[in-house]
């Protein structure tokens, strides 16, 4: 263990000696580097005076680590849905949620504690409310973890014979609770796994003191394809418009000034602007909903049929993307959710720090709608990523506490794979 120990402490220590000779390299590099300010034919989809069913399986990007005595194994690009994924590491984040119980509030160093020794850890890139993660595990009905409670990131660590649960918000909201997980069951995941040299900021070297201490860096990057971003609406609007419930043929459809086209359909509108971005708006006409058990839809349902709508407006027209939730905010009988684009478990960040949907619920029904329509096709070329050492110089004058993570970013029409901080 202590061979292993030296071995990490010469590689962070390499890594800060050639940070100091690529000064030059950085100011070069920065143009393959982005800082994001982020705040924050006929086509099936759920039509008017119908609900939005449950979707079969919603996905979101995951960062995973899996830690051992002797090294660390890390996946960057991974979704909830990927076969490697669920099996095991997000069964035992289900059970783990499921049999969680008593949370208590504990301090972020000692998530970061834990996260030194053997344990399984899962960045979900946002903070989501624990029911809505274990739906997103497949959970059903029957695993129901407190709805008040949100984490991004989640972590399972040996504590005796058992294991505990911590939740940490990124922010100052970190709890634990201890769990039916076994010491042995998680030491067998931890086993399944070929540990490597992939390390965290926090592990040393001065980087804990630069980046964001749980900044995952893989020892070797993920080859990543490149995308070109397309016009999904170049071929018209028909299909969109009869998937929202809207006659094509309207006389009430007209182009104003600016290049929006307006439709109106009683109380209802449709904006759709040049830049592809669409505004829908009921008004006093709630023909499309979600499903819920009661009047006001729980955060599971609220997603479950926000996800099951933009999956059949957004998916058929995005290639290679899918929406994943970014945020979820109930305000008495208003939900408003935020959805992104991911692409193999990569998000895409807009440089404008937008979303490709935000979906406002009034009680069950959707009052608003703004979505970001967007086509993206492989391209012959690959993204190609700076070196870790590159990024990270980068990364580093960027200025203090800022993480450092794989995204896509949309530039002249291509779609490409980056070193992004936030």
């Amino acid at each position: 263990m202590e061979e292993q120990r030296r071995k990490r402490r010469n590689l962070v220590q390499n890594i800060l000696i050639t940070l100091l000779s690529l000064s030059a390299v950085a100011l070069f590099a920065q143009t393959q580097l982005y800082s994001l300010d982020l705040t924050g034919g006929e086509r099936e989809a759920a039509g008017p005076s119908q609900s939005a069913s449950p979707a079969a399986e919603l996905t979101a990007p995951v960062r995973a680590a899996v830690t051992g005595d002797y090294g660390r194994h890390a996946a960057v690009a991974l979704t909830t849905a990927d076969a490697g994924f669920d099996d095991p590491l997000g069964r035992r984040l289900l059970e783990a949620l499921g049999s969680a119980r008593d949370y208590t509030p504990c301090a972020g160093a000692e998530f970061l504690r834990a996260l030194r020794g053997p344990s399984l850890y899962y960045d979900f890139l946002e903070p989501l409310p624990l029911s809505v993660l274990a739906g997103l595990l497949g959970g059903g009905e029957e695993v129901s973890p407190r709805e008040d409670l949100s984490a991004r990131r989640l972590l399972i660590a040996p504590q005796g014979d058992g294991a505990v649960l911590y939740l940490w918000d990124g922010g100052e909201n970190c709890f634990r609770a201890s769990t039916a997980v076994s010491a042995d069951s998680l030491e067998q995941v931890i086993s399944r796994y070929e540990l490597g040299d992939a390390s965290f900021a926090m592990d040393g070297g001065g980087l804990e003191r630069e980046l964001d201490p749980c900044s995952l860096l893989p020892g070797q990057p993920p080859a990543l394809p490149a995308f070109t971003v397309g016009d999904p609406l170049a071929g018209g609007t028909d299909w969109l418009l009869s998937a929202l419930g809207f006659n094509p043929r309207s006389r009430t459809r007209h182009t104003e000034s600016n290049g929006t086209e307006l439709i109106m359909d009683g109380d209802r509108t449709l904006r759709i602007r040049p830049d592809n971005s669409v505004r829908y708006q009921s008004g006093n006409d709630p023909s499309l909903s979600v499903r819920a058990a009661g009047e006001r839809p729980t955060a599971r349902e609220a997603v479950l049929g926000a996800g099951s709508l933009l999956e059949g407006l957004l998916s058929p027209a995005a290639g290679e993307a899918r929406p994943w939730l970014q945020s979820l905010r109930q305000m008495g009988n208003v939900t408003v959710l935020h959805f992104g684009y991911q692409i193999g478990g990569v998000p895409v960040r807009f440089q404008d720090g937008g979303f490709a949907a935000e979906v406002t619920l009034t009680g069950t029904a959707v009052t608003g709608l703004t979505l970001r329509f967007r086509q993206y096709a492989a391209a012959e070329e690959p993204s190609l990523l700076l070196p870790l050492p590159q990024a990270l110089a980068v990364a580093v004058s960027a200025g203090r506490g800022k993480e450092l993570s794989i995204g896509y970013v949309e530039r002249n029409g291509e779609c490409r794979a980056c070193w992004t901080t936030d």
